[in-house]
C-alpha cells in the first residue's frame, strides 16, 4: 500500500509537522529525506531495508560516495542532498558558538563538539579558546591521530592560546570507535596541558571526550 494510503496520523510527514520531528523513528525521518520508494517498495520500507544494510542511521550518514550509491535507490544526487543537510546541522550548531558570544550552556557547548569531531575515522584534538568572560574566541583542529603525549604537544596549544591571547580554553577530542571512556593517556596530557597553560594564567575549563556519548574530565575530577 503507498504512503498515500495510510492513516494520516501514520504518514511520516504529517506526524512530524502534528507531533514534531523528534516523534519520528529513525526509518521514518530518513523516508522523508527519501521522498519516494522503489518498485514494490514504500519509502519507510525502503528506509528500513537501508539502516538494516548499513547497521543505523549513524554508518548511513558516515557512509562514504563509494559505497552510498551501491545501496538500492541511492545514487549522487541523495549522497550531495545527504551532505547539504548535515553540514547544514553542523552550521545551525556553529551559530550556537559564534565568535563573541559567551558561553551560557554547558549543552550547546557539548553538542557543538560533538558535531564537529564525532564522526571523524580518526582521533582529532581541538580547543576552544575563550576570553575572560567566556566568550569564544576561537576553535581550531590542532592535532590527528592517536591522542597521547608524543602527538599533542602542549607547547603548540599554549602557542595558540597566546596568539588568540585566550584567558581559558575547552580541549576536546573524539574517540573513532564512539566509546568515550577516557584512557590513562587521555587524562596523563589533560594534567600536563593544564600546567602548561597555567603557566601563561590560561584556565582549562573542561576537556571534553566525544564518542557515541560524550565524558567530561572536568565532572570526573581530573580538572
Amino acid at each position: 500500500m503507498p504512503i498515500t494510503d495510510w492513516p494520516a496520523a501514520e504518514r511520516p510527514r504529517e506526524k512530524l509537522i502534528a507531533r514534531g520531528a523528534a516523534a519520528l523513528s529513525d526509518a521514518e525521518l530518513l523516508a522523508i529525506f527519501l521522498r519516494t520508494g522503489v518498485a514494490g517498495r514504500t519509502a519507510v520500507d525502503l528506509a528500513r531495508d537501508l539502516l538494516t544494510r548499513f547497521g543505523g542511521l549513524r554508518p548511513l550518514l558516515q557512509a562514504d560516495l563509494q559505497d552510498f550509491c551501491t545501496a538500492h535507490g541511492l545514487g549522487k544526487a541523495k549522497y550531495a542532498q545527504l551532505q547539504a543537510v548535515l553540514e547544514m546541522g553542523r552550521r545551525h550548531l556553529s551559530e550556537t558558538l559564534k565568535r563573541g558570544d559567551a558561553i551560557t550552556s554547558p549543552e550547546h557547548t557539548r553538542r557543538y563538539l560533538s558535531a564537529r569531531l564525532r564522526d571523524y575515522p580518526f582521533e582529532v584534538f581541538a580547543c576552544l579558546f575563550l576570553d575572560n568572560r567566556h566568550r569564544v574566541i576561537a576553535f581550531e583542529e590542532l592535532f590527528r591521530g592517536t591522542i597521547d603525549g608524543a602527538s599533542v604537544h602542549p607547547r603548540e596549544v599554549v602557542r595558540r592560546a597566546l596568539i588568540h591571547n585566550a584567558a581559558a580554553v575547552i580541549l576536546s577530542h573524539n574517540h573513532p570507535s564512539g566509546i568515550a571512556e577516557p584512557s590513562r593517556a587521555d587524562e596523563a596530557i589533560t594534567r600536563r596541558l593544564k600546567e602548561a597553560l597555567g603557566l601563561i594564567d590560561v584556565r582549562v575549563l573542561d576537556h571534553i571526550i566525544v564518542g557515541d556519548e560524550l565524558v567530561s574530565l572536568a565532572e570526573r575530577g581530573v580538572i
